[in-house]
This record gives C-alpha cells, sequence and structure tokens, in this order.
C-alpha cells in the first residue's frame, strides 16, 4: 500500500513540475507592447479590444481609458507590434504615431471622436 502511495505521489509531484515548466515556455514566447490610442471613453475600448481580438497572434488585450494606453500580450512569431498598431487604425484610432484610417475613423459615433473634432460630442 505504501508503494502504490508512493509512486502516486511522484506521478502527481511530476506531472505538476511539466506544466509548471511548459508554462514558462509559453510565456517567454509572448511579447507585450503598450500603443498609445486616440481612444476617448469605454465604447472606444470595446471597439479597440475587438479589433485586436481578431488579430492573429494578439493573446490578450487591455485599454485602459484614462490614460488612453493599450497593453497586448501577442506571440512574437504571429504578429508585430507594427501589424497591432494597424489593426488600431483599421478600427478608427491613432496607434502611437500611425494615424486613424480617415473612413475607418469617419464611421465611429461621435462620443468616440477625438476632442479637437468638429463632430465630437463632449464627454461628461
Amino acid at each position: 500500500m505504501k508503494t502504490i502511495t508512493l509512486m502516486l505521489t511522484v506521478l502527481l509531484l511530476s506531472n505538476g513540475v511539466y506544466s509548471i515548466d511548459s508554462e514558462s515556455t509559453k510565456d517567454k514566447k509572448l511579447q507585450v507592447v503598450t500603443i498609445k490610442t486616440s481612444s476617448q471613453c469605454n465604447d472606444c475600448k470595446e471597439r479597440i479590444e475587438e479589433a485586436l481580438a481578431f488579430e492573429k497572434g494578439v493573446k490578450k488585450s487591455e485599454l485602459d481609458v484614462e490614460t488612453h494606453m493599450v497593453t497586448v500580450s501577442y506571440k512574437k512569431g504571429k504578429t508585430t507590434p507594427e501589424k497591432i498598431r494597424k489593426a488600431i487604425t483599421k478600427a478608427g484610432y491613432d496607434a502611437d504615431d500611425v494615424k486613424a484610417d480617415p473612413k475607418a475613423y469617419g464611421k465611429l459615433p461621435a462620443c468616440c471622436k477625438k476632442p479637437d473634432d468638429p463632430d465630437a460630442e463632449p464627454h461628461n
């Protein structure tokens, strides 16, 4: 009985070590980039995060509405920061020094327009 218990314990521990090791290997393949956007509100947050969810290689994105910064975790071999910026611009927003696609920007609701845009709706 002690032998069976010992064997099960060793098996469980070795499985746990393998899981931890494989997770750390996965983390090494992920890169993180932070990008300044022209987002204005929670609608912008949803739009940008949804656009990035469909970008190949992007694992997670989180936009901080107050700072206008989006933090993106992505697979290095699947995409690049340039492609991520391009996806943001195609959603209608500036991404660092890359300007928003004019056609996509024109389709944004008034609350999502840049504050200096005459069509922008002020936020309370």
